[in-house]
């Protein structure tokens, strides 16, 4: 028993290089969950937030409920769609997810590559 405690009191202590290596992997994985989570979310926030601030009469969107429309009017916080011939809808501008073009062309996209 005594060779063991022996054995543990004789091992060299971890001097500062050794705690500051230990931090490495966790530095590495903060540093892979950046560029590959946090900055691409951020980036397609920033994109989202500017073509909301940029939406005009006229425009073809997409609300996160999943209606298409045209913008027929525009306040502050509130777009008016019409959803179909006489029908109009009113939304807040923070509900519209994205311009119904380019989801329809998404959309279309996987639909000729699988034909």
């Amino acid at each position: 028993m005594a060779g063991i405690a022996y054995a543990q009191a004789a091992a060299p202590a971890a001097g500062p290089a050794g705690g500051f290596a230990s931090f490495i992997p966790l530095i590495l994985i903060f540093v892979v969950f950046y560029f590959l989570l946090i900055r691409p979310q951020q980036k397609k926030a920033r994109e989202l937030q500017n073509f909301i601030n940029n939406l005009k009469k006229g425009d073809r969107v997409i609300t996160n409920g999943g209606l298409y429309g045209k913008i027929t009017g525009l306040t502050d916080s509130v777009v008016t769609l019409e959803i179909a011939d006489g029908v109009r809808v009113k939304v807040s501008r923070g509900s519209i997810m994205g311009s119904a073009v380019e989801a329809e062309k998404q959309a279309a996209a996987p639909a000729k590559k699988g034909g």
